[in-house]
């Protein structure tokens, strides 16, 4: 939907994203004017909210995609997550640059924000997810480099960054590992704070799974995207593997995550049909069985809506989830309801909009879809190969049938 101006083509969703930032800005200044008290709704019974629960926890979780599909493309070598290892890595820098914004906004006292660089504490999990965050957005700078040397045609730089694509993989890895888990550990510090449903000492293995899993998903989404944006599309043979890896480790998440509720004895709570239950039911039904049932499917696999789908269900599962730990599992247990202010809503919108502009100014100006291309070129001339192949041995066989050829 576009509306026309004299001269002028403007889309209505780069329309809404600009009053996002522009009250994302504004609700900035009131933040800091007036401190976290007057511009939030946070409390004691809910200091986590919107800006932990989504702009961290969710944000780290979705740009999971990165170091996932680097690891299957340049560590396990699998050639046909290649065409998607650009995209996942350029969303994943740009998620990481956003949940250090939304920190800025979040912490009390922003400026220190620099002070484990220098102040260790090597008992804090926070200690270590912030040198892990650290370390890891610099390798996705490292990694978008050379994206950017190849726009410039710096040959020799390239060439550099080229060459340190498999280590720089293996710390993406290391780090991502650790950092992952980490946000999980965080939540072990209040048993009793939070409800049953959501804490478990196995916190940290379901945050790692769980974003290995949606990292994939959110791949496909931006396939989609990428789509309609840009009129190119991912090779399908990559979007099923992806869906495929999703669908696996997306498994293990939910066997794991219920076998531990067997385990602990919590199936009482989701059988209490209360506000807690029906939350956590409406996340493992709709947000990640039902996704999973749709991407074991070969059919649902190779169909685009059906695939598209089943993406946007696992994504839209790993949001509640991630809320329902910060928020709705506190809430319950408290009993305090939380409602995010005016000011927490348009910081977090205007995250998501710079988000989305970033990566469209990044994919039309950077090759982030060249190994779509060169994918594309290989499979060209290897058709062409097996043709010429083919009309060869016709004409040996049948010595009147010439070849000619340009």
């Amino acid at each position: 939907m576009t509306r026309r101006l004299p001269g002028l083509r403007v889309g209505i969703w780069p329309v809404v994203g600009t009053i996002f930032i522009i009250l994302g800005l504004v609700a900035g200044v009131r933040r800091f004017a007036l401190g976290l008290g007057a511009s939030t709704n946070l409390t004691d019974q809910t200091p986590w909210g919107l800006w932990v629960g989504f702009d961290l926890l969710c944000g780290v979780g979705l740009a999971a995609g990165g170091f996932t599909v680097s690891a299957l493309a340049y560590i396990f070598r699998k050639p046909e997550f290649k065409a998607v290892a650009r995209p996942a890595i350029l969303t994943a820098f740009i998620g990481y640059l956003l949940v250090v914004g939304g920190l800025i906004f979040d912490l009390g006292h922003p400026w220190r924000i620099w002070h484990p660089l220098v102040m260790w504490n090597h008992h804090s999990v926070m200690f270590e997810i912030s040198w892990c965050v650290m370390l890891y957005t610099t390798v996705l700078f490292l990694e978008v480099l050379a994206m950017v040397s190849e726009r410039l045609s710096w040959k020799r730089a390239t060439s550099a960054l080229h060459h340190l694509t498999f280590p720089l993989t293996l710390a993406s890895v290391l780090l991502s590992m650790l950092h992952q888990s980490s946000l999980g550990s965080l939540f072990l510090l209040v048993p009793g704070r939070l409800h049953e449903l959501w804490y478990s000492p196995l916190l940290p293995l379901f945050f790692f799974s769980s974003a290995v899993g949606v990292g994939c998903a959110m791949s496909i989404v931006e396939s989609d995207l990428s789509a309609r944006s840009f009129g190119r599309s991912l090779p399908a043979r990559s979007v099923e593997a992806l869906a495929k890896v999703a669908a696996g480790v997306l498994s293990f998440y939910v066997v794991l995550r219920l076998g531990d509720l067997a385990v602990r004895g919590a199936w009482v709570h989701v059988l209490a049909f209360d506000r807690a239950s029906w939350f956590f039911l409406f996340e493992i039904v709709i947000g990640f069985i039902l996704p999973i049932g749709l991407l074991v499917n070969p059919r649902c696999r190779r169909n685009r809506q059906w695939l598209q789908l089943a993406a946007r269900l696992a994504v839209m599962g790993f949001v509640v989830n991630r809320l329902d730990i910060a928020v709705t599992g506190f809430e319950v247990v408290s009993g305090y309801t939380y409602v995010p202010s005016w000011e927490e809503l348009s910081v977090t919108l205007m995250l998501v909009s710079i988000g989305v502009f970033a990566f469209h100014f990044a994919g039309k100006h950077l090759p982030v879809f060249t190994e779509e291309v060169e994918m594309e070129e290989m499979a060209r001339r290897a058709w062409v190969q097996r043709s010429g192949e083919s009309l060869r041995g016709l004409t040996e066989s049948v010595p009147e049938l010439e070849l000619t050829s340009d």
